[in-house]
């Protein structure tokens, strides 16, 4: 009993870390820029732009910030676009295209520092554009094909005006307030998902069940040429996050235990969001997210091992 409190503990510090001192700042200043970006018109101008082309693929125009937040800021950075995408009567289907597309690309607190490691963020990027495209499309035409939204489409043709530009009378500083205190309460909703799902990964390591992971996958990796050693950052970062995952990389690369080269050979299954941390982040933008993750998290699936197959192509 006393080893279970003692998990709980370190958990719960560790999400509360996150949450505060990482995903918080960030997101506070996220959602007070897309504030002003969607009261000025700048998002539904945008939006409109690229709607040709994202539309290909199930992706509503707004999809675009989501996708270049996750890309240059944060997997949280996106929570700023889903929180707006939540309320302005963007379709379940177009939501879960989202959500894939996001779930599948390479998240920015991760890449950019293993791009000081030796990892080629050229071909991170080109496979994120890939993945997630093919994630989305598999997902909107297939695996949500049977999602209807009536109520949800009504919203969209009668809100539009009101979702995308917002009030021009409000100033900047007010707008800016606004986004920053909805940030708090999309963090503050986050927070139980986010030390339950650490509480857990803590078990597994207790109990030894990653150990045992590691002894039965090692076979299985060696096939794809994959260095033994790796079974340690693949389940750390499907159990634990991208974060925990770059300091486990880290540390073997400091250590000689895997190159540069396999490093980038792995990155195309490391390099997402898609983990237990931050599909708990993501979907806690809102009950419409909550309600398609399940087809996002298997399009996504999908997507992510097109992207592992390219860098296995690719180097």
């Amino acid at each position: 009993m006393e080893a279970l409190i003692k998990i709980i503990l370190d958990s719960g510090r560790s999400g509360i870390d996150l949450a505060l001192y990482v995903l918080l700042p960030v997101l506070i200043v996220m959602m007070a820029v897309m504030k002003v970006v969607e009261a000025r018109g700048v998002l539904a101008r945008t939006a409109n732009m690229l709607k040709p082309l994202l539309h290909l693929f199930g992706v509503p125009g707004a999809g675009a910030f989501a996708m270049l937040q996750l890309l240059f800021v944060s997997f949280a950075a996106p929570l700023a676009t889903f929180s707006i995408m939540e309320k302005d009567g963007t379709t379940r289907r177009q939501i879960a295209a989202t959500l894939a597309m996001v779930l599948t690309m390479s998240q920015a607190n991760v890449v950019f520092p293993m791009a000081a490691m030796g990892l080629n963020v050229t071909a991170v990027f080109i496979s994120s554009i890939i993945g997630g495209f093919a994630a989305a499309a598999l997902t909107y035409y297939i695996l949500t094909r049977s999602i209807t939204d009536e109520n949800d489409e009504k919203v969209q043709c009668e809100q539009p005006a009101s979702s995308l530009h917002g009030s021009k009378k409000s100033t900047t500083l007010n707008l800016m307030i606004v986004g920053g205190q909805e940030a708090v309460q999309v963090i503050m909703n986050a927070i139980p998902i986010l030390i339950l799902a650490i509480v857990l990964v803590n078990i597994l390591k207790g109990i030894g069940l990653i150990a045992l992971l590691q002894t039965i996958l090692t076979p299985f990796l060696s096939v794809i040429d994959f260095p033994a050693v790796a079974v340690l950052p693949l389940i750390t970062k499907y159990l634990a996050g991208g974060t925990a995952m770059l300091g486990v990389a880290s540390k073997l690369l400091q250590e000689g235990a895997i190159t540069v080269a396999e490093l980038n050979r792995m990155a195309g299954f490391l390099t997402n969001p898609c983990d237990i941390v931050g599909v708990a982040v993501l979907v806690s933008a809102g009950v419409r997210f909550g309600s398609v993750v399940r087809p996002a998290v298997v399009g996504a699936a999908a997507g992510i091992v097109i992207r592992g197959l390219l860098h296995l192509i690719w180097f």
